[in-house]
């Protein structure tokens, strides 16, 4: 009796066929994870500075060629690189709680939410133009204030060691320089361009001075001024200039500085700014062309981890394990770093209510995402909101609830516990999936072991991914390659 043929060979091989056809599908997400407890972090009592003042290495000078003539930097062989520490504005406040300064924080946060929302509508709405010398208060320890970490780095001929907030938010650098009409209170002595023989006024007819949004000219040396106005009402003008600013023992000579003669409003603590913007007066667009347009920073959770915060410069910033999203660009606004956010899956599940749409830049500069170093909690816009937390809540549904704080509308009571299974959390960046740990998104707010969903919504169609959500990545800005790159436990 003769034996049927098997199918079974022949669908194993359509199978094998059709998988061959078929995109490779994504792994399972993982449903849930631990978060272990910490505490609020305590400010350092001091801050240590890896050869910050080191003055027994040699200088190594950058040549970043003339700025004004950026094919001569071009011409530079290989990329140069250095790296920094940076510390979280905190530190500058250690006679405060772990309490009192998580409450200032979420005040700096409001404040600095609310001016790029204005910023973003009024470059929208064609009121100021591009940019409009934008920016928040920039200091610690006040209820309006930008920028989370700084770092110590030398101005001038001979370096003169200052702290420096460092702000993607912003494209300026400046600092207070002697002598003052009106400078507020800093850590170090105001820096006097007088002694330093690298410092050199910028005239009113050369391309520097144009490339301000408001330039202003000083009629009796026709030298360049610069006016640099926040959302507060504060505010800082002075010579537009270049210096050499020193990064531990890396000179970049030739930068275009803001010399503050009238620092007016509610600074605090530091020297000044450095702008880490997109615009073509920030930092890494000045120095672009020898360092590749490439820099990187990693956060540590304070929480977990006493060691600094760090940022690199040049062609080592770019991780090797980093996840890549494409840049986008907003024609109305060119400071701030516009990303595509596509969904937000929790507990291993697509949100169904968080659609790509709801993030979208339209062509008149309205709503999208950036990624901002000195915005602390992500925003989202309300509906993705709504839906992400009323997911979160389901997948929490076994943790004690515990009343709202400040802007946080998800709390639990975690007290007596060390550590809690949550849901897990990741962001859907075109062509980037990024997985947040669980200290990333549920954040102690006390010291009686409350803890809340660290993110909140806004009535506005701009949402903000914050520095708490990129604590521990590196995440990389390659501008060469207009991309943001982020690296999971990047900071070792």
């Amino acid at each position: 009796m003769d034996r049927k043929p098997s199918v079974v060979p022949f669908l194993l091989i359509a199978f094998t066929f059709f998988l061959s056809l078929t995109p490779s599908l994504p792994a399972l997400l993982p449903k849930s994870q631990t978060l272990i407890l910490n505490r609020l972090p305590s400010p350092p009592q001091s801050l240590s500075w890896t050869d910050a003042d080191d003055e027994s290495q040699p200088l190594a000078s950058i040549a970043v060629g003339d700025l004004e003539s950026p094919d001569s930097a071009a011409a530079a062989s290989s990329s140069s690189i250095f790296s920094v520490q940076l510390h979280h504005v905190d530190a500058l406040s250690s006679n405060r709680t772990p309490q009192e300064l998580f409450g200032s924080r979420l005040l700096r946060d409001a404040s600095r939410v609310e001016s790029i929302q204005s910023a973003v509508s009024a470059a929208a709405g064609g009121r100021g133009g591009a940019g409009a010398g934008f920016s928040s208060s920039v200091i610690s320890g006040l209820a309006q204030g930008s920028g989370e970490y700084f770092t110590r780095l030398g101005v001038g001929t001979p370096p003169k060691n200052v702290y420096m907030v460092l702000d993607t938010g912003s494209d300026v650098v400046w600092l207070q320089c002697a002598p003052c009409k009106k400078c507020y209170s800093q850590a170090d002595p105001v820096f006097d361009p007088r002694r330093s023989s690298s410092y050199s006024r910028i005239p009113c007819d050369a391309p520097l001075c144009r490339r301000l949004d408001s330039p202003g000219c000083n009629s009796g040396n026709q030298t360049c001024l610069y006016q640099v106005s926040y959302g507060d009402g504060s505010f800082t003008y002075g010579d537009f200039s270049t210096e050499t600013l020193t990064f531990r023992r890396t000179r970049v000579p030739r930068v275009a500085v803001g010399c503050g003669h009238d620092n007016e409003g509610l600074f605090v603590g530091a020297a000044g700014l450095m702008g880490l913007g997109r615009g073509k007066l920030s930092f890494p667009s000045q120095t672009g062309q020898r360092f590749n347009r490439k820099f990187s920073y990693c956060l540590v959770d304070r929480s977990a981890s006493s060691k600094p915060s760090s940022m690199m410069f040049g062609d080592r910033a770019v991780s090797r394990t980093a996840r890549f999203t494409p840049l986008v660009s907003n024609p109305s606004l060119d400071t701030f770093y516009y990303v595509e956010l596509l969904g937000i899956s929790v507990g291993g599940t697509r949100v169904p209510g968080i659609r790509a749409e709801l993030f979208k830049l339209d062509p008149a500069g309205n709503g999208g995402v950036i990624v901002d170093s000195g915005t602390s909690v992500t925003r989202l816009t309300r509906p993705a909101y709504v839906s992400l937390r009323d997911a979160f809540r389901v997948g929490a549904v076994t943790l004690k609830r515990a009343p709202d704080f400040s802007l946080f509308d998800t709390c639990f009571d975690l007290s007596g516990k060390t550590e809690v299974k949550v849901p897990t959390l990741v962001l859907h960046f075109r062509g980037a999936d990024v997985s947040l740990p669980a200290a990333n998104y549920l954040v102690p707010v006390d010291t009686a072991g409350t803890f809340c969903f660290a993110f909140a919504g806004t009535m506005g169609g701009l949402s903000i991914i914050g520095n708490i959500q990129q604590q521990g990545f590196r995440v990389v800005f390659d501008l060469a390659g207009s991309r943001i790159g982020f690296a999971p436990r990047g900071c070792v």
